[in-house]
């Protein structure tokens, strides 16, 4: 079994609980896209834990984790992640996790790009986290970047990083003014945060084509949502890699296999980080009262989240391009407290109103058309079969799918691991 779990909206959808989740179905683990820009907050037996780049797999007692080549990794945060869960019990060894040799270094001076663009256009900021992640893309198309597979041979790496530096101090001091980056601090940094992970480092295509060849369960973990996809999502205000289900045996390494389920993740209600269009947002005292019962801060950045209600008209969308077999909603509890549960239902652009998710100035244009549902007024979180849900939850969910066109198959009613209800 092939599966991939995917984010159906803005990202924040609680992947990582849910990978979490069915993490001892699976034998592998592989995370193939993004870098260290968001995070995925698990609460389990083992205690509460944040990840930005390993996969969430990695607290499986069983499940091998593979780090694949579409990721970027900044090494110097992966040592302190590891460390940060080591501390806490849990193992990591090259048995454990695997590491692409065609995955992408995410250097310091990538995030020192970052920071230096995001300074520069002000007001008109695309919302970056800082950490890197556009340049280090740009980078690998660029055909200049560093893969975990040139560690092996060190006199190769110098050889090649020095005029990769050169190039980039076009940019850092001449067009930023900016002190130039040194080529030998680069290799000392590599040297410190990155040689260490060589036992970690193989061929993941190999690997996994094994993994299947033996008929192993493979599970593929996605990072942020489709409306956060290079190409499918909310450009410019995207990731600068493809957060699509299809682009996971790609970017983990097996281009040559195919899904055989995708299971889309979405909330009960709508949250977006960083800058950009959101349909749905809600300001004031109603979009604090949420954020504050759905704990609305982002793993990566701490920052607040922008929130609202369910929102038809985009997850209708991300369902769409991520091709989804069925849908796990999460934080179906956090509504409790609602008389009436805001759903936006089109969206109203220039008097017109749509249902079909538009992009460009359409969706800048876009304003939300809401409407309520009867909320279900009780703790639900201790709920853990369909028929202990109340009667409007059920009516709730039953409405999201129909909706969005695929049947909710799991519901979340809190952080902890067995806090969900099968559907069927």
């Amino acid at each position: 079994m092939l599966t991939s779990i995917v984010g159906i909206n803005w990202g924040d959808e609680g992947k990582g609980r849910m990978v979490d989740l069915f993490a001892s179905d699976y034998d592998v683990v592989a995370r193939y896209q993004g870098g260290n820009n968001a995070g995925h907050t698990v609460i389990n037996d083992k205690g509460k834990f944040v990840l930005n780049l390993l996969p969430s797999g990695i607290l499986s007692d069983t499940a091998v984790n593979v780090m694949g080549n579409g990721m970027v990794i900044d090494v110097e945060h992966l040592t302190k992640e590891i460390k940060a869960i080591t501390d806490k019990g849990i193992s990591v060894t090259p048995d454990n996790l695997k590491i692409s040799d065609k995955a992408v270094i995410c250097m310091p001076y990538h995030k020192l790009l970052d920071c230096l663009e995001e300074d520069r256009l002000g007001d008109a900021k695309f919302g970056s986290t800082r950490r890197g992640i556009s340049p280090v893309y740009s980078d690998k198309y660029m055909k200049k970047a560093i893969r975990m597979g040139d560690l092996f041979d060190k006199e190769a790496l110098k050889k090649k990083l020095e005029p990769i530096v050169e190039w980039k101090n076009l940019t850092v001091a001449n067009g930023y003014g900016h002190e130039p980056v040194s080529a030998d601090e680069m290799y000392d940094w590599l040297m410190t945060y990155a040689e260490p992970f060589v036992p970690y480092v193989c061929d993941t295509t190999v690997y996994l084509n094994e993994m299947n060849r033996q008929g192993r369960n493979i599970m593929f973990e996605a990072q942020l949502g489709a409306l956060r996809d290079i190409d499918f999502g909310i450009y410019p205000y995207t990731s600068a890699s493809s957060t699509i289900a299809a682009y996971a045996p790609i970017g983990a390494g097996v281009p040559n296999l195919h899904l055989d389920e995708v299971i889309g993740i979405m909330k009960a209600y709508s949250t977006c980080v960083g800058e950009g269009p959101f349909t749905a947002e809600m300001f004031g005292d109603e979009a604090e009262e949420l954020r504050k019962a759905g704990g609305e801060y982002g793993a990566a950045t701490g920052r607040p989240r922008r929130v609202g209600g369910f929102d038809v008209v985009a997850s209708k969308y991300g369902t769409l391009v991520q091709g989804a077999t069925c849908i796990a909603l999460t934080k179906l509890d956090v509504l409790s407290y609602l008389d009436k549960i805001p759903v936006c239902v089109a969206y109203d652009v220039d008097g017109e109103i749509v249902h079909d998710f538009p992009i460009g100035v359409a969706l800048m244009k876009a304003k939300p058309v809401y409407e309520y549902l009867d909320g279900f007024k009780c703790d639900i979180s201790k709920c853990r079969k369909k028929e202990d849900l109340p009667e409007n939850a059920l009516k709730y969910i039953e409405y999201i799918e129909k909706q969005v066109g695929c049947k909710v198959k799991y519901v979340s009613v809190g952080a902890e691991r067995d806090a969900y209800v099968r559907m069927y």
